[in-house]
Order: structure tokens, then sequence, then C-alpha cells
């Protein structure tokens, strides 16, 4: 029962809502990346600007099933904002709990604010620099992620990440540098992905063999972050694709704590003393978003580092907004979320949390936590940078008569 009325209230939501729809690009200024907006935690303006991009090109993923996309690149949503960006294909595999959609784009002349790959070496950007291109993955979210994650939370699956016999690949690229070790994750994700890497995985293989010095960026949105963790994890750790970057935005917990150190070694996310803007996986999360905590902690899921969290409940963040979070359960984001406000978990709970990774989740007093606030779905697990989740024209009535952030002047270029 508790699933029907979530899945009726997210259904209403998204059918009465429209999206936002952006404006005109103006110039590029990324001259400011490397100097935090402020001493609290806050990222660069530069950071800011290239997740604000990440989430319009997650938000044209909403135009597959619905109006579509068609070539070069063209949509009724945001695809306008990216004139140098070509479609290779989109896929669909329908509404039902395995359910995917997305497409997979290319642009040939991507200039660095978005298509660099974080390095430890990675300093200021020069605004005439270029880098040979980039190659974009983006999975959309399910408009049945709530049927998903409480219908199928009891059910993990046994995560063996090795490509399957009719692949035809009859050996590994090379010995995987990572094992995953007693990994259980999301029945219904491993199914999504299961069945999009059918399309998605051909194309990159023949992108990457034309482009082989081409980054990688996989970006997905709620069950697409979901899919897309799945995919990075494949296309990292079995094709030994080093040069992939992952953004998400509201993914929810994908599997038990022997996952989660899995795809924390295989992105190198432990090490919580390197600079967080240098992650190549960065997992955006929201106040009052309830996605990000399901499935329920109860039946063995743990979320994984890599986290930014904003901290701003309503539209619009600013860079300051933005907290890097440490390690895979940080009480001051998400973890530590009560609904309505940020606030820390008790001091026996962050003891536990700091000897045991499947200690997760907070043990504070009983409250109703973010993650069955059940008017989190409503909005705060479609409001990132903008409200994401309707290919319309027009935007969402909230973001009418809005500008791009006009703190941030950048070029949409990729």
């Amino acid at each position: 029962m508790l699933s029907i009325v979530i899945h009726l209230l997210c259904l209403f939501a998204l059918g009465a809502s429209t999206r936002a729809f952006a404006s005109p690009v103006f110039d590029q200024d990324l001259s400011s990346q490397g100097e935090r907006t402020n001493a609290s935690g806050g990222v660069s303006s530069y950071f800011f600007a290239s997740l604000e991009r990440l989430s319009r090109l997650v938000d044209i993923t909403y135009c597959v099933g619905t109006t579509g996309i068609r070539q070069p690149f063209s949509c009724i949503s945001r695809c306008k904002d990216f004139p140098s960006l070509e479609l290779v294909t989109t896929w669909n595999t329908g509404v039902l709990l395995g359910d995917s959609c997305g497409y997979v784009a290319i642009d040939h002349g991507a200039s660095s604010s978005i298509a660099e790959l974080p390095s430890a070496t990675h300093q200021k950007v020069q605004t005439d620099r270029r880098t040979p291109g980039v190659i974009i993955v983006a999975f959309r979210g399910s408009y049945s992620i709530t049927n998903a994650v409480v219908d199928l939370s009891t059910v993990p699956q046994k995560y063996v990440p090795y490509p399957p016999v009719d692949d035809g690949d009859d050996v590994l690229a090379k010995e995987p540098e990572h094992a995953c070790t007693n990994c259980t994750v999301h029945m219904g994700f491993l199914l999504s992905w299961q069945i999009a890497r059918q399309t998605v995985l051909p194309e990159l293989k023949h992108l990457h063999a034309q482009y082989p010095d081409y980054p990688i960026h996989v970006i997905g949105h709620s069950l697409g972050g979901a899919v897309g963790a799945l995919a990075a994890l494949e296309i990292k750790v079995i094709l030994g694709w080093e040069n992939t970057i992952v953004t998400t935005f509201g993914e929810p917990q994908i599997g038990n704590a022997g996952f989660t150190d899995y795809l924390d070694a295989a992105f190198s996310l432990q090490n919580d003393e390197d600079d967080p803007e240098q992650r190549t996986y960065r997992r955006i999360t929201h106040a009052d978003d309830p996605v990000p905590l399901l499935p329920l902690s109860e039946w063995g899921y743990r979320p994984h580092a890599g986290e930014f969290f904003i901290s701003k409940a309503e539209l619009y963040p600013q860079p300051s907004d933005i907290r890097p979070c440490v390690g895979d359960s940080d009480p001051n984001c998400i973890a530590g979320s009560d609904g309505d406000t940020t606030t820390k978990v008790t001091s026996e709970s962050s003891a536990v949390r700091s000897t045991s990774n499947t200690n997760t989740q907070s043990s504070a007093p009983w409250h109703i936590p973010t993650r069955l606030n059940l008017w989190g779905f409503f909005f705060a697990h479609r409001d990132y940078f903008w409200r994401l989740g309707l290919c319309v024209p027009g935007g969402d009535p909230i973001d009418w008569n809005r500008d791009k952030y006009p703190a941030l002047k950048t070029n949409d270029e990729l």
C-alpha cells in the first residue's frame, strides 16, 4: 500500500509540473576555478558552473520517450543550450520497473569547462584552453522510481562486475584492479543496466575506438544515477577506460556495504584529504530529497562516498550552498537530514560510523526522516539547480522569466 501511495503522489507531481527552460548563453569566465566561495565548505564558481551545466544535460534525458531528441542535437527542451553537441543514439526500454532511457552524445571541440578530467595537477583554467572532445552518456530518471525502490528493495541481487559470455569479448582487456567481495545491489537497478547496456556499450566501444583520448562523462538523475553508477563501474573497471567521470543527481542507495567499498575503491573516494573538486565521481544530493536515503538502510543498503550536498532547501542554490561531504555517510550532509533541517547525528552514532561502515544512518531520537518525507518527491527530488523531470516548452512556472545563474558567466559549449 505504501508503494502505491508514494507512486501515485510522484506521478501526480510529475504530471502537474513543468520544467525549466533555459535562456541564451552568455560569456565564459572561468578564472575563479580553485578559489573556494567561502571557508565554510562551499565550492568554486567553476565547479558550481560545471555541475549546473550537467544538470541541464541530464534534464534533456526526459525528452527521450516523450517528444524525443533528434540529430544533430535538437529537442523542445534545453538542447539549444549545447550547439556543439552531436547526438549519437538514444534508447528507451519501456515504462516497467526495469525501464531505462537516455542518450549518447559527443562534442569534438569541448572546452575545458566540462570535458577536462579532474586530476591532482589540475589548476586554474585558461579560458582559451580546449580539450580534444568529450563523450556524454546520460541516463534518465524513471517515472516509477518510488515503485522500483519500495517494491524491489527487499530483493537484492548478487553483483558480479564481469561482462556476460555473450558480449563477444573472450578476454578482459586486463585483470581488474578491484574486486567486489560479497556484493549485492538492488535488483531493479541492475536489471535496468543489463537492458540498457545492450545499446550503450556497443556505441561506446565504437566511439572509444575512434576517439580514445575523449573523456567519458556519465550522468544521471534519480534511477538514472543508479544505472549510471553501474555503467561507469563496468566502463572504468572492466573495460579499463580510466578517463571516466561520473556525476549523479538524487541517486538512490544502490547496494550493500561490500558494493559501497568496491565503488569507493574504483573511483579512489577513500582519501578525504584530496581536493573534493578533483573527484571523478560526484554524487549530488539535496536537502529534503528522500531518494538518496532509499532503499532503506534497514534492508542492508548503504550510500557511497563522493557526495556534494546542496544544503539550501529551495531553488536556487549558490556556490556557498554546495557542501563537499566526507566519507560514505557524512552527518553534515543528506545522512544527517531529518526532513526540514540538516542536523548532526548523535555523537554515539558518529562513533559507531567511524568504526564500521555498516552503520551508516543516524541513531538519533525517533523522528520522521527525510527518506520517509513523501512530499520530498514533489519538488526536492527534482530541484537540482533547476526543476528537472519533464520535457515541455516554456519551462516550470517557478523558472519563468528567470535568466541563468547571474553570478556565473559560463560558456555552454562542452
